[in-house]
């Protein structure tokens, strides 16, 4: 899967915004250029692992949420990737991690 980057980009924009953040004052917390955070809020600049993790920490955000859209507080939180793994698996297997999802989801109340 390869990554949109202006999605990304968008995606950190609503992170900054809800942080009630400027460009201008984001750029001062990472010590870069405003225009650098333009470029990345557009997605014209590829962002590698140190500088996506310095953003979250930041803006309060997951790597997770910024790559896929993954927010660990939805309903829907990884859904499609248990569908996918789920649609593989035997009915025994099924079983089996239904049982297991049922113990961690007893342990957690």
């Amino acid at each position: 899967m390869a990554l949109d980057y202006k999605l990304m980009g968008e995606r950190l924009k609503k992170a900054r915004l809800n942080k009630g953040f400027t460009q201008e004052t984001l750029a001062e917390m990472l010590k870069v250029s405003i225009a650098y955070i333009s470029r990345i809020e557009t997605g014209k600049t590829r962002l590698n692992l140190k500088r996506l993790n310095e953003l979250c920490t930041i803006l309060d955000t997951t790597e997770s949420y910024i790559l896929d859209g993954a927010s660990h507080d939805s309903n829907s939180y990884l859904s499609t990737e248990l569908s996918t793994v789920l649609k593989d698996c035997t009915a025994r297997d099924k079983e089996l991690i239904y049982q297991i999802a049922t113990i961690i989801s007893e342990n957690n109340k």
